[in-house]
């Protein structure tokens, strides 16, 4: 039975489904900006990533995300400022 996440990531447009996948393979791209975007915290996503991947690509893409400052707001240098733009990402 899908968690919550997935739930209301399954109810998404497929479009927008495709984007959150999408930003979230993106290095560059932090959680928050998934979260302010389209209601999905880093838990949420990672849930929603673990639902839609193979147990093997998921561990990967686990241990690259984990390791990336760039997809943590807080661990990013101030003068980053991807994310911030409300234009950046179109709804």
């Amino acid at each position: 039975m899908p968690k919550a996440a997935v739930k209301r990531f399954r109810r998404l447009p497929e479009d927008e489904q495709s984007r959150v996948i999408e930003m979230a393979w993106e290095d560059r791209t932090p959680f928050e900006a998934i979260e302010r975007l389209f209601g999905l915290g880093e838990p949420d996503v990672i849930e929603v990533m673990r639902y839609q991947m193979t147990p093997g690509s998921f561990r990967l893409w686990r241990k690259r995300v984990t390791s990336r400052t760039t997809k943590h707001q807080s661990l990013r240098s101030p003068d980053v400022m991807r994310g911030y733009c409300p234009t950046q990402y179109k709804r």
